[in-house]
């Protein structure tokens, strides 16, 4: 896996030890960039530090409950599986926010949550050691399947893609920037940050966009380019 200039090979290449960025509805996947503005004091210090050691920070989920909502905690619990990323462009706003986007390296477990001095949270994690592999099952991704599923969906809304490009995607970009744009809660995007594979990804994508289109959704509110 690559991510920006670094290479991530193998598990000794994956930090062990890392902060975390809890965000609900978020979802990164590897190979996936996903844009950040940061302007909470304790996230300005995680983008400080992180710019001046490794680059890496792990994207993750509040824990939720069956209604998608987060326990009104100043800490609330975090989900087990998140989702490591490397920053990979910078910008200061000039107003004290930074602008940044993180690219996806793989995704990981969290062993444990360590406690310290630092204003943001760090834990302990169990990097998914397959992500680093060139063979990511693209072959096996069932792409006319999601590709009619996801004009259904557009076509019931009201909306439009840009089909030059998506044409020209790979499956795994494919999938994983379906996944990463669509507009479900938490369970769903939790759902498909743990899939098994990509094809298990995709096949849950196509479940959750079929279930969504039976029960009339209206979740897009944009024109999804």
């Amino acid at each position: 896996m690559q991510a920006g200039n670094a290479h991530y090979l193998k598990i000794e290449d994956v930090p062990q030890t890392v902060p975390v960025f809890p965000l609900t509805g978020a979802l990164l996947l590897p190979g996936g960039q996903m844009p950040l503005n940061i302007f909470e004091p304790r996230y300005l210090s995680l983008i400080d530090d992180v710019l001046a050691s490794n680059k890496a920070l792990g994207i993750i989920q509040p824990m939720f409950d069956a209604n998608g909502n987060v326990a009104k905690t100043p800490e609330p619990a975090l989900c087990a599986v998140g989702c490591l990323g490397r920053v990979t462009s910078y910008a200061e706003t000039g107003d004290g926010r930074y602008l940044i986007s993180l690219t996806g390296i793989c995704r990981f477990r969290v062993l444990e949550e360590i406690t310290g001095r630092k204003p943001y949270r760090i834990c302990r994690i169990a990097p998914f050691a397959d992500d680093l592999s060139d063979d990511d099952g693209s072959e096996q991704v069932d792409r006319a399947a999601l590709l009619a599923s996801f004009k259904a969906y557009l076509d019931a809304n009201q909306l439009e893609a840009d089909w030059s490009s998506v044409e020209k995607a790979s499956n795994a970009t494919l999938v994983n920037s379906m996944s990463m744009m669509s507009p479900y809660g938490p369970a769903e995007k939790q759902a498909l940050l743990e899939a098994p594979d990509l094809k298990t990804r995709c096949e849950t994508l196509i479940a959750i966009t079929e279930f969504a289109l039976a029960r009339g959704s209206n979740e897009y509110d944009t024109v999804i380019q």
